[in-house]
């Protein structure tokens, strides 16, 4: 290569790269599109009544009216720091909850997708809500569940509460025992 068309390759190559890094951060500005496992904007609790309609899996689905069975129902249990605990099995899609030594429920779970992966490793519960909006994913994965119920956010030194990551109930599918979740 002649040394006189050096400065051309390199600006023709930046120029590449502007414009690749110019399209990457656009298509991050996108509807929905987020780095967390679930984009949450409201972390209050409420269930809102105003909201009838969610999307998943690009359906229209309509919001449950749940908010008469959260009366009277503790989110916030009290108890010893190692006396309780849940264990989800990622391989086998499966829940355990224990209460000291005693398995209180066996129940089939979805966690996370490939391309969602839910974390391996032991958790602390950083906050539990009654109900939260979740919205996140692109395209034909973008999704907006409103109500959520039963939210149980989790971290630890390796997945940072900024990343979203929670254990939740469902409304929007009865696929239980499989992969389904965005996280």
């Amino acid at each position: 290569m002649k040394r006189k068309n050096l400065p051309k390759l390199i600006f023709g190559l930046l120029l590449v790269f502007l414009a690749v890094s110019l399209g990457v951060f656009l298509i991050s500005l996108r509807r929905g599109a987020t780095t967390i496992a679930c984009g949450t904007s409201d972390l209050s609790g409420n269930f809102d009544e105003s909201e009838l309609t969610a999307i998943f899996e690009d359906k229209k689905i309509a919001v449950p009216v749940i908010a008469d069975s959260f009366q009277g129902r503790k989110v916030l249990g009290e108890a010893a720091p190692s006396s309780r605990w849940i264990e989800v099995d990622l391989s086998e899609q499966k829940l355990k909850a224990w209460d000291g030594g005693s398995l209180f429920l066996e129940t089939p779970v979805s966690t996370g997708l490939p391309w969602w992966p839910t974390p391996p490793g032991e958790f602390r519960v950083w906050l539990k809500v009654r109900a939260t909006k979740m919205e996140g994913g692109s395209g034909k994965y973008y999704y907006y569940l409103p109500n959520v119920p039963f939210v149980m956010f989790y971290e630890n030194a390796q997945v940072p509460r900024w990343r979203g990551f929670s254990l939740h109930g469902t409304y929007w599918h009865n696929d239980f025992g499989h992969q389904h979740s965005h996280g």
